[in-house]
């Protein structure tokens, strides 16, 4: 899927990216279920694979329904 719902509004992978990383990425994939729960609020968390810079590749994940993020730095 290319584009979801996050916290009421609809994001691409890009904007996904940035909300976890906090700047815009160079390049990003498409966003998927992560098959995990939120550990702050339980909710659904969806995972992006994206290029912050040209010498990393990160997996992000952002709760669908709360502020919660993290990457597999």
């Amino acid at each position: 899927m290319s584009n979801r719902v996050v916290q009421g509004r609809m994001v691409t992978p890009e904007r996904l990216a940035e909300l976890i990383e906090g700047e815009p990425p160079m390049e990003a994939d498409g966003i998927e279920d992560a098959d995990r729960q939120c550990p702050d609020c339980g909710g659904d968390v969806l995972a992006v694979s994206y290029m912050p810079s040209v010498t990393e590749l990160i997996t992000g994940y952002k709760c669908q329904d709360c502020d919660w993020a993290a990457d597999d730095r």
